[in-house]
C-alpha cells in the first residue's frame, strides 16, 4: 500500500535530505514537501490523507498547540516530531499528541528506524526521549503538591476550585458537610496554605491533567 509523507520543515536541505533516506529505505512512498505552519494547516484543510507528518516544531510560523491542531485535522495521520533536541520540547509534544521525537543530530539509519516504528506500531521513543519523560515523571512527583491529595481531596479540591462553597459540595458529592471541612482542612494542610487564593495559584501553576 503506497503511504503518503508530509516533510515539513524551514530548510531544503532537511527536507530534501530526509526524502532520500526514505527513498533509501522504503518503497512505495508519496512524499511532499511542507515550508510553514500556514502550508500544513493548507494541505490538512484539503482533506488530503497522509500516513505520517514529520513536523519541525521549530517551522516558520509555529504556533503553539499546532501538533493537537493537526492531530484534529487528520487522527489518523501519525507525527514524527523531528527537531533540535530540549527536554521541554519533548515534553510539549508528546503532550500535545506527537507519535515520537527525534534529534535532528540522529544518524540515517535512526531517521529510518523511527519513521519505521511509527508507521508500523505507532509510536517512536528514543533512547533521549525515554529519558525526558522519564525524568519529567518524577520531577512531577517531586515537585507538584497535587499528587499529595487522596482520590476524594482531588475531588473536592476541584470543586474549590469552581469556587462552591461546603454545604454545595457536600450537596454535590451527597454527603455530610462536617465531611467536606474534614477535607478542606486535610487540602490545607497537604498545600501548605490556609486561604483559598493559594489554592488557585498552586492550581494554575500545577493543575493535574
Amino acid at each position: 500500500m503506497n503511504k503518503r509523507i508530509l516533510i515539513a520543515d524551514d530548510y531544503s536541505v532537511i527536507r530534501t535530505g530526509i526524502k532520500m533516506i526514505l527513498k533509501n529505505y522504503f518503497k512505495n512512498l508519496t512524499i511532499e514537501y511542507a515550508e510553514s505552519y500556514d502550508e500544513i494547516a493548507e494541505k490538512l484543510s484539503q482533506n488530503q490523507e497522509y500516513t505520517l507528518l514529520i513536523l519541525d516544531t521549530n517551522i516558520q510560523g509555529n504556533k503553539q498547540g499546532m501538533i493537537s491542531e493537526f492531530k484534529n485535522k487528520s487522527p489518523e495521520m501519525k507525527i514524527l516530531v523531528f527537531s533540535v533536541y530540549q527536554p521541554f520540547g519533548v515534553i510539549q509534544s508528546i503532550k500535545g499528541g506527537a507519535d515520537g521525537y527525534l534529534n535532528k543530530l540522529s544518524r540515517e539509519d535512526e531517521i529510518a528506524r523511527a519513521v519505521s516504528e511509527v508507521l508500523n506500531t505507532g509510536k517512536y521513543y528514543s533512547p533521549e526521549t525515554t529519558d525526558a519523560l522519564i525524568q519529567h515523571s518524577i520531577f512531577r512527583k517531586k515537585t507538584n503538591p497535587l499528587e499529595n491529595l487522596s482520590e476524594r481531596e482531588k475531588t473536592v479540591y476541584h470543586f474549590l476550585i469552581k469556587g462552591y462553597g461546603n454545604l454545595e459540595i457536600a450537596n454535590e458529592l451527597k454527603i455530610h458537610v462536617a465531611t467536606i471541612s474534614t477535607y478542606k482542612r486535610r487540602i490545607f494542610q497537604k498545600l501548605g496554605t490556609s486561604n483559598l487564593i493559594d489554592i488557585l495559584e498552586i492550581d494554575r501553576r500545577y493543575s493535574m491533567e
